[in-house]
């Protein structure tokens, strides 16, 4: 599967709407981001059943800033809705396989556990935050 744009306008959807999502923030003027680009491309046509997404930080700013960038290329994975990795810099080929496979063998349960432990239990409805 190729590369598909996430936008302000479908970050939710498909974030939520997929079992994993892997994000590349980036910018044209970045030369590590175009370095990145094909390693990150590669994985997507190599990995059909992940959703790669690419965010185009100049274009996207506000959402950028709700998802907490501060430097490019930053990487984020999802898993079943979950932010699971965070990390700014560009990953060699070998390192984003392994971040995919540690993605895709989770125990999501266990992930889930941890959050509610993390989470103090609110009373009443919680802010939902931005919609990313």
């Amino acid at each position: 599967m190729a590369t598909i744009e996430i936008t302000a306008g479908n970050a939710r959807d498909v974030i939520l709407g997929n079992r994993i999502v892997i994000l590349d923030f980036w910018a044209d003027w970045c030369a590590p981001c175009r370095q990145f680009a094909p390693t990150f491309e590669d994985a997507s046509e190599q990995h059909p059943a992940i959703v790669f997404g690419k965010v185009d930080t100049e274009a996207e700013r506000a959402l950028a800033a709700d998802f907490g960038i501060t430097g490019i290329p930053t990487l984020i994975a999802f898993r079943d809705g979950i932010g699971v990795y965070h990390e700014a810099g560009a990953l060699p080929a070998s390192a984003l396989e392994s971040l995919l496979d540690r993605v895709e063998t989770l125990d999501m349960d266990e992930v889930r556990a941890r959050l509610a432990e993390d989470t103090p239990s609110q009373t009443g409805s919680a802010p939902t935050g931005s919609d990313q």
